[in-house]
């Protein structure tokens, strides 16, 4: 789930048609093909639209398997002897410094004032809070439930919207939630390769990204997300330190463990979130929660394959209904910004910095 930023990433709630991504609910491609299709120059820029599109689909693709491949790097790690404070601590320190870089880089300027003290809370707590769930559940339930069970963040975004905000639910949004439910009782089944507290941290995981997804909506609009995500994972990455001042390190016994740690923090955080920023800005918004809903689908697969975790015809379906959920409520929103700024609540905020997909912010 991202930081997307990881465990996600954050598909569903980014501004439609902000000053940060003017016109983002028509897409790149439409928008390249506004004007008359008469004229001469029309047919390059429909091409260069075109182009620019499917570079941006590609990017949201390798987005969600660098997000995908997390969970499995970190049950490497584990495997070496890394604690998860260690991993977490090295996994937000590696990229924090290589989202500094990518700061400095792009001479972008520092949050201050409120903005600021929103995005430490939301790294030092809601970040790092949500990561321990989600890699605290790998170690007591399938990647594979867990990965699927974080999905459900969008349609609990859209609970909680309702109830700390007030925001109307529509009876498309009302349908979402009930397949999400019904498609989170199905992926659990009989729980039996997961257990009961494996899957209660999977599901507070997902809460608290939603709650995270809702905060990074108040952050002032002039925030960058580069910006939003470097301090965030610094928080986050203090948190972690604290931890390790009061636990002591747990290392990496060899260099396979450092590799996979390595993996979890360059790989599936700072190239998964930097990917989505790159597809971001190619397609907008919705189609890039749309695309990056293969995600989960990716982490099963990849655990049957690599860990040799059930692949069962109940649990595909239903992932495949709370991945049905998402596309809905992407749909809903998608319809909304086409109705105007005003008519839908969340068509006027700002997007909360990537975390991961929510396995970014895993």
């Amino acid at each position: 789930m991202p930081a997307a930023v990881s465990m996600g990433k954050v598909p569903l709630h980014w501004t439609m048609g902000s000053a940060a991504h003017p016109g983002a609910a028509a897409g790149p491609l439409e928008r390249s093909m506004m004007g008359s299709p008469s004229t001469s120059s029309a047919e390059p820029r429909v091409r260069q639209g075109r182009a620019r599109h499917t570079a941006g689909i590609c990017f949201i693709l390798a987005s969600a398997l660098c997000f995908g491949t997390m969970p499995i790097f970190a049950r490497m790690a584990y495997g070496s002897g890394v604690d998860i404070p260690t991993l977490l601590l090295l996994r937000f320190s590696i990229a924090a410094t290589c989202m500094w870089v990518v700061f400095v880089a792009k001479g972008l300027r520092l949050p201050r004032g409120r903005g600021l003290a929103l995005l430490v809370v939301m790294g030092a707590v809601g970040y790092a809070g949500q990561a321990y769930c989600y890699f605290c559940a790998i170690t007591m339930a399938s990647v594979g439930l867990v990965s699927l069970l974080l999905y459900l963040y969008p349609a609990l975004v859209a609970i909680l919207a309702r109830i700390v905000f007030r925001h109307p639910l529509s009876g498309l949004q009302v349908a979402a939630v009930a397949i999400a439910l019904a498609g989170s009782a199905l992926t659990i089944g009989r729980a039996g390769d997961g257990k009961p507290l494996g899957i209660f941290l999977g599901i507070l995981a997902a809460v608290i990204y939603s709650a995270y997804i809702l905060a990074g909506s108040r952050i002032p609009a002039d925030i960058t997300a580069t910006a939003s995500t470097a301090v965030i994972t610094t928080s986050a990455a203090v948190t972690y330190a604290g931890m390790a001042a009061l636990k002591g390190l747990h290392l990496p016994a060899g260099a396979r463990g450092w590799l996979a740690v390595l993996a979890v923090a360059v790989v599936s955080t700072v190239l998964a979130i930097l990917f989505f920023f790159e597809g971001l800005e190619r397609v907008g918004p919705v189609r890039a929660s749309v695309y990056s809903t293969v995600e989960p689908m990716f982490t099963l697969a990849l655990a049957a394959v690599l860990l040799g975790e059930p692949f069962t015809v109940t649990r595909v379906f239903g992932g495949l209904l709370i991945v049905g959920a998402v596309l809905l409520l992407a749909r809903e929103e998608l319809r909304s910004s086409q109705d105007g700024p005003a008519a839908t609540p969340s068509a006027r905020r700002r997007p909360s910095p990537a975390v991961p997909p929510p396995t970014a912010a895993s």
